[in-house]
């Protein structure tokens, strides 16, 4: 595993997509604690993927036009039902001053069904890790797990410093009725675009 690897994956990361969104949301809305687990949640729900690509169903995936288009709309169905949720005033994502406490199994979860209905990912790790081999094909399984693997813990540890930062900040925010009230648009607004962007996606 080479270091431009580690550094791929680590922009791939940084860069803000659905589990950073919603380990903010929790961060900002339940505390250190639920952010914590949220990150674990999302980067639980990078195995399938990875799995997929290392034994050759993300090709299959890739393939199947009407698999795509099942996986993708129950994607887009569930980034509407969290968009839903940060409206509603009791909703799961919704930032009040009132400390919700969820179980940790609900907040898990939610964050693995977010990766997990995202056929995009499959395919995204089907064409990030092959550059990467050693080019031994007796290795291959092995390399693609461990370069897999690394993505996940690094994953996590963007995740929670994102969460940490969010559970920061919430001292802050409870101070305000409209800021709260408009971080809750705001990220309902975000997880409605998310969702038309995924509408969006091919599979090719």
């Amino acid at each position: 595993m080479s270091l431009q690897f580690v550094i791929t994956a680590l922009v791939v990361v940084l860069a803000p997509g659905t589990g950073v969104i919603y380990t903010l949301a929790i961060g900002l809305g339940q505390g250190r604690r639920p952010a914590l687990i949220a990150a674990a949640g999302c980067t639980i729900g990078i195995v399938p993927h990875l799995m997929a690509a290392t034994f050759g169903l993300a090709a299959l995936l890739h393939t199947s036009a009407l698999l795509f288009q099942i996986v993708k709309f129950c994607g887009v169905a569930y980034l509407l039902y969290l968009a839903w949720q940060a409206l509603r005033t009791d909703g799961a994502l919704s930032v009040t001053s009132e400390r919700t406490t969820q179980p940790g199994w609900h907040i898990a979860r939610r964050g693995m069904l977010l990766n997990l209905l995202n056929p995009k990912l499959s395919i995204f790790f089907l064409a990030l890790l092959p550059p990467f081999l050693s080019g031994d094909p007796t290795r291959a399984t092995g390399e693609m797990l461990l370069m897999g693997g690394v993505f996940m813990v690094l994953t996590f540890a963007v995740f929670v410093l994102y969460g940490l930062f969010a559970a920061t900040a919430r001292d802050w925010v409870l101070r305000s009725e409209p800021v709260m009230r408009w971080l809750n648009r705001g990220f309902a607004a975000i997880f409605a675009a998310l969702a038309a962007r995924l509408t969006m996606e091919r599979a090719a």
